[in-house]
């Protein structure tokens, strides 16, 4: 069987301009999600893909490090960083998108704005 390859953009992530307040982990996350729209697209690829070959429960950290090695994989230059702190949500945009799968993924209450 041949694993499942995504189909990735070849252009650099786009980051927001730096603040000279401080933002919140959500504000964070808004505006890196404003210039990453496929980022989203791509984790529920995979997590679909997981779901259609049997998978009942994945952590949003496996989707993340398969997309980080996949994109690697298919590009030069820059490293690909992909901010942890947004793990949270992503898996949160992922279930409203995907109610069906609140099975697959465990959520906890957010500690942070």
């Amino acid at each position: 069987m041949v694993p499942t390859q995504l189909e990735l953009p070849i252009a650099p992530l786009r980051h927001p301009e730096p603040s000279s307040g401080r933002l919140s982990i959500q504000e964070r996350f808004e505006a890196f999600h404003q210039l990453n729209p496929w980022i989203l697209d791509k984790l529920e690829v995979l997590a679909a893909d997981f779901v259609d070959r049997g998978g009942r429960r994945v952590g949003i950290g496996m989707l993340f490090e398969v997309l980080r090695w996949q994109y690697g994989m298919a590009t030069r230059g820059e490293p690909w960083r992909l901010n942890n702190d947004f793990r949270s949500r992503y898996v949160r945009r992922l279930l409203d998108r995907r109610p069906e799968w609140c099975s697959l993924f465990e959520t906890r209450g957010l500690r942070a704005p």
